[in-house]
């Protein structure tokens, strides 16, 4: 029996295996998450002191979030890299967990790094961080059908978590439990470079790979400026391994019509590298196109990652100083106004694109106009391209910050913790506080509901006014780095924020009703005694719709009723010019 013994501690004292089911299977499979939690947990024994594996949280379905830490010089916890000022690289992979590519290239790359066969010496300057799966319940939804335009692995997981939530249209609003958990770990480690690994969708191309990166052509100018630099010599260096990079996500203005070209656009903040960018700090998504195998892919990813390491490394201090200097403008309330959209200006140029040869012809199927492409014949496609970007919507702030109502805490406040945004309650309610508040002269609600959200669309401006806030209102002050974020969560007319998402719904449906056999003697009263509003009456009947409407005609008086409830369409967020009394810091 001492054989088996002694062989049994030889094993259990052996370096664990590092090598994934990918390499394994000569890029032809990947793994369970099993096998990419197995992974995180090993490196700490196989690096002692040069790695860490760190449970961010458990899924909705009870798996443990994992995240692989690594540093040649133990710099392993978001407090040290903090007090050494060291820039930190965060990427993750398989936010759609079908799109899992950046989990086998991370672990490949890092192992490799840590080996010392790449990346010499720079995890002495740089701490990366790697997620290798966000959406864990969406990847053990394995099978081999989940994604047909896609070449390998031959089985994968599903695109939304167990919930069916998009992880990657939920940064702002925060309904996915991973969401909240994995936003937590972001802000702790608070990294200079945000990498988001996809996988394309769409048509077929001879180039491997988009890197959009942001701030480049949005944002302050000397933090695109670096983007820009940041983005031109990652090409550089990828073009020289063989790699075809594309600085745009690589979709035609018109579905399965080449001819109209691409755009060039910066994304709203429910979307991972625009969340990112909107802090002061660079967000990077990468996607690999979906028609290359899944080695060319993989490769794709590990070099994209690779050489924003290296760069990293070499430019961490000067990307460092920029970044503060835009966290300091912030803070002290130097930033004013905030970009809420983006569009692109008029100029347009041709762009030679590498193709293939394609036909377009009716289809006898489905009647619509179908797409086949020759993958035998590349051919050079001279298309239009939109490749600069101005404001479409652009908000002042309050000078003070916003007040939300007590009613609404209880949602509103951990998900402003997860954002790492500073807020504090009121521990006495204010009677008659100076305010401006929003309420709507016109709302339309979305058909159809996205993400489990019925959306909303409210017009109308902030106005002064005089408002109650109640004890335990949050108190969100806009001198904070995370101040664009701020405004596109409570300004109504953003495309992100809760407002739009439909969180306030409620406050926009009419609740209390005055009878029409109430409303008709007012109505008369009402006209024989005030000249104005006869001639207000008078103008709206010359719209015809209004004319024929009686609904519409009677709710012109209600509304001038003493009994018209007037909290209705009152968006319950107000801005401030300055804190009100009796706050409290938040708990």
């Amino acid at each position: 029996m001492l054989l088996p013994t002694l062989t049994a501690l030889v094993l259990s004292q052996a370096p664990p295996s590092l090598t994934s089911l990918s390499e394994q299977s000569d890029w032809k499979r990947t793994g369970r998450y099993a096998e990419a939690e197995g992974l995180c947990r090993a490196f700490p024994k196989a690096f002692p002191g040069k790695a860490r594996c760190d449970t961010v949280g458990l899924s909705p379905e009870g798996r443990p979030m994992v995240a692989l830490v690594v540093s040649e010089d133990g710099t392993l916890t978001a407090d040290a890299a903090r007090r050494k000022q060291r820039p930190v690289v965060f990427f993750q992979g398989g936010i759609h967990a079908g799109e899992i590519d950046g989990k086998d290239a991370g672990y490949w790359l890092l192992r490799d790094a840590l080996q010392g066969k790449v990346l010499p010496g720079a995890l002495k300057g740089v701490t990366a961080v790697f997620v290798p799966v966000f959406n864990l319940d969406g990847h053990e939804r394995f099978g081999p059908n989940h994604r047909p335009n896609q070449v390998g692995p031959e089985e994968m997981g599903f695109r939304t978590t167990a919930q069916n939530l998009n992880l990657n249209r939920d940064y702002a609003k925060v309904d996915a439990p991973e969401m909240g958990m994995l936003l937590t770990y972001l802000h702790a480690w608070d990294p200079l470079v945000y990498v988001d690994l996809h996988v394309t969708d769409g048509a077929k191309f001879e180039p491997d790979v988009s890197v959009a990166i942001e701030p480049q052509k949005s944002g302050p100018p000397a933090l695109a400026a670096l983007g820009l630099k940041l983005r031109e010599e990652l090409f550089t260096g990828l073009v020289a391994q063989g790699h075809q990079p594309l600085s745009f996500y690589p979709s035609f203005v018109k579905d399965d019509d080449p001819t109209s070209g691409f755009t060039y656009g910066v994304p709203p903040p429910r979307f991972s590298h625009g969340y990112w960018s909107i802090h002061h700090r660079f967000g990077v998504l990468v996607e690999t196109h979906s028609w290359k195998t899944y080695a060319q892919r993989v490769k794709a990813t590990r070099d994209v990652v690779e050489g924003l390491l290296r760069l990293v490394a070499r430019d961490g201090a000067a990307l460092q100083a920029a970044v503060k200097a835009e966290d300091q403008k912030a803070t002290s309330g130097q930033v004013r106004e905030v970009v809420l959209a983006w569009e692109n200006t008029p100029k347009r140029e041709t762009l030679a694109f590498k193709g293939y040869a394609y036909t377009r012809a009716p289809s006898d199927i489905s009647g619509q106009t179908w797409i086949r492409y020759d993958e035998t014949k590349p051919q050079t496609w001279n298309v239009p391209f939109a490749p600069d970007l101005q404001p479409a919507l652009r908000v002042t702030l309050p000078t003070g910050g916003y007040v939300v109502s007590a009613a609404h805490a209880a949602w509103v406040a951990p998900r402003l913790t997860a954002h790492g945004i500073a807020f504090q309650r009121l521990t006495r309610a204010v009677p008659a506080a100076p305010v401006e508040s929003f309420h709507a002269t016109g709302i339309q609600f979305r058909e159809q509901s996205v993400e489990g959200h019925q959306g909303l669309t409210a017009k109308g401006d902030w106005k002064a006014d005089t408002q109650g806030l109640p004890e335990g209102s949050l108190y969100v002050p806009v001198a904070q780095k995370n101040v664009q974020l701020i405004a596109h969560l409570f300004e109504p007319s953003g495309p992100d924020s809760f407002l739009a998402w439909g969180f306030f719904n409620a406050h926009f449906e009419q609740k209390e009703y005055i009878e029409d056999y109430v409303v008709e003697p007012f109505a008369r009263e009402l006209l024989a005694k005030d000249p104005a509003v006869k001639a207000a009456f008078q103008e709206r009947l010359k719209d015809p719709g209004f004319a024929k409407d009686p609904h519409a005609r009677l709710r012109f008086f209600a509304q001038r009723h003493p009994a018209w409830d007037e909290r209705f369409g009152l968006y319950p967020v107000y801005r401030v010019a300055r804190a009100p009394e009796g706050l409290a810091a938040a708990k």
